[in-house]
């Protein structure tokens, strides 16, 4: 049986509009869960995105070394650089402590991809401040000019 957490609703919608507009500001992504398999969506997508002049942070606690031709960090807080996006392909309920750590580091967006909701952690984000995207793909905006 599925999880029912799988099957949680956003909450709130953003706009396809409003998301390529955060796209156009932002520009430094840290991507929570980037994997090194290029047939996975989270490979392909920050590929396309860093192919069209964004910057990819990758994080993974079990990755070592590089992925897409940059260092691979643990976690959010190991960060050196600024980060403006915080891009999630973890499960729903893996979410809330990369909200809390997105919060920590100052991010201005959280952005859970295509099919991922939890909406006691956007409006936690929200509440901080961050402008919040739920269950959308980077790669399907930023083509859907």
């Amino acid at each position: 049986m599925a999880n029912e957490e799988m099957c949680e609703l956003p909450a709130f919608r953003v706009s396809d509009e409003d998301a390529r507009k955060v796209m156009e500001r932002y520009k430094t992504i840290a991507v929570v869960g980037l994997s090194a398999n290029p047939e996975k969506p989270s490979h392909f997508v920050p590929k396309y995105l860093k192919e069209h002049g964004y910057t990819i942070i990758p994080v993974n606690p079990t990755a070592k070394g590089d992925i897409l031709g940059q260092k691979v960090y643990a976690g959010l807080k190991e960060i050196p650089q600024k980060v403006e996006i915080v891009n999630i392909f973890r499960p729903p309920k893996d979410v809330p402590p990369i909200v809390e750590d997105a919060i920590a580091i100052g991010a201005k967006v959280v952005w859970m991809q295509e099919g991922i909701v939890n909406n006691a952690a956007a409006e936690r984000a929200k509440a901080a401040g961050l402008t919040v995207i739920m269950d959308k793909c980077m790669m399907k905006v930023h083509r859907s000019r």
